[in-house]
């Protein structure tokens, strides 16, 4: 099976798997409160549906389109746009007739179960399979250091003893903390053996994101060439994997970082790379575009990953706390959309099937499955019409006001909503089919 079908199938399994249960997490509260649920469904029945039954009052089926899926909840205005039913007078068991407090539990009772499920998720990934990770004693050579940080004296070959005064075990961690944390001070281990704590700025994420330094800290890789992309210019100018870049426009290199250094210090776009290929010098022009990619990527030595077993207890709680710091980390994160770069690497369906690996692995899927469990609860409770957190929005200012929002109102927010959202995804996946085409 290809790899692409492999993500396919996974990202396919996880959302149903979610959106069944972040459902049900509407589903649950309404019949409690004896609220009429008329349809409960996987992905979307436009026009018609794949397969559906009614049990009792509500009708259960699984739609053609999988953008999600919802249910439809009597009396409530929503995106089918019921304008019939609205038009007359509340009855009973309708959401309208429902006290404020319950129509709030019934709407975030689908974001709630998708957080809870994120942290149980975390919990048994914990238990069964334990956690990995990387001390300072398994990556000898360190780290290699994006250029803006040297300013405030980091080195390439830095090791991370203490961020924030706490000791630091996780190297491989070092690069999300800097991008989505708060770092203040930086205890480092120098490649001679001395010991230094740096000082950084608060918005040293920020600085990062705008130069380009995604990951700022990566793993030290020789010049030895790994693989070479297809239609690249590297596969264009003849490097081929296990070509040994010893120098660049002349200037002897060593390290994968001083290459990619060397690039972006281009001045024009044109130059040459000295290669040893089997015992042999060659000498290599190139002419790169504008982005300055070759399209190689460098072998990187092999480092030693460890990992931390847990008790059915500590994983309880271990869980939690990566639960929680995973969507502190998403909802910090999303502050980069507002900018010019960062909204051009928001991905739709295709960057989230990308999370799962081109193998079966049932780690990787679960610990994926609760990652995107936190996005499903963050994204929805964001205050945009037509989402959870949108129809929350509304009732909080009933209850504070004493006032229900007009239902006209209501039905023109509900649209506006409908529209944005639409946007927003056809935005997104417009961005993955740009990246799937030229990058």
């Amino acid at each position: 099976m290809s790899p692409f079908a492999i993500k396919a199938i996974q990202l396919l399994l996880s959302l149903s798997f979610l959106i069944v249960l972040h459902e049900l997490g509407h589903f649950i509260p309404a019949k409690l409160f004896k609220t009429r649920v008329e349809k409960f469904y996987l992905f979307f029945d436009v026009k018609f549906s794949l397969l559906k039954k009614k049990i009792g009052e509500t009708e259960y089926g699984i739609g053609w389109l999988p953008l999600g899926g919802y249910v439809k909840i009597a009396g409530m205005i929503d995106e089918s746009m019921d304008k019939e039913q609205m038009a007359q007078p509340p009855q009973p068991w309708e959401f309208r007739s429902k006290p404020a407090w319950q129509r709030l539990i019934i709407m975030l009772g689908g974001v709630t179960v998708n957080i809870l499920l994120g942290f149980f998720i975390y919990m048994m990934v914990l238990f069964v399979w334990g956690s990995d990770f990387v001390t300072k004693e398994d990556i000898p050579d360190g780290f290699a250091v994006a250029e803006p940080l040297h300013e405030y004296g980091f080195e390439d070959g830095d090791r991370i003893l203490e961020v924030n005064g706490e000791a630091f075990e996780n190297q491989m961690a070092i690069s999300q903390h800097f991008m989505v944390r708060s770092v203040e001070t930086v205890k480092v281990l120098h490649q001679d053996g001395s010991e230094e704590e740096l000082s950084v700025p608060e918005d040293i994420g920020l600085q990062l994101f705008k130069a380009g330094h995604m990951k700022p800290f990566s793993r030290m890789a020789s010049t030895t060439i790994d693989s070479v992309t297809e239609n690249s210019i590297a596969q264009q100018i003849d490097l081929r994997k296990g070509d040994e870049v010893i120098a660049f426009n002349e200037k002897p290199i060593t390290k994968w970082h001083e290459f990619q250094k060397s690039k972006a210090d281009l001045e024009s776009l044109s130059g040459s790379l000295t290669v040893m290929r089997n015992g042999s010098k060659k000498e290599i022009p190139f002419t790169l575009d504008d982005e300055k990619l070759f399209g190689v990527f460098p072998k990187a030595k092999p480092i030693n990953i460890q990992t931390r077993e847990y008790s059915i207890g500590e994983s309880i709680s271990k869980g939690f706390d990566y639960g929680y710091w995973t969507l502190h980390d998403y909802a910090a994160q999303f502050k980069y959309v507002f900018t010019k770069k960062g909204a051009t690497q928001v991905g739709g369906f295709g960057a989230i099937g990308n999370l799962f690996p081109d193998a079966w692995d049932w780690r990787a899927f679960w610990g994926t499955t609760a990652l995107i469990s936190m996005i499903l609860a963050f994204m929805n409770i964001l205050p945009i019409p037509a989402l959870d957190g949108g129809h929350v929005m509304f009732l909080l200012y009933e209850m504070i006001s004493g006032r229900k929002p007009n239902e006209k109102f209501m039905e023109y927010a509900q649209v506006v909503g409908f529209f944005i959202l639409i946007a927003l995804v056809l935005f997104a996946n417009g961005n993955d089919v740009y990246r799937w085409l030229f990058e």
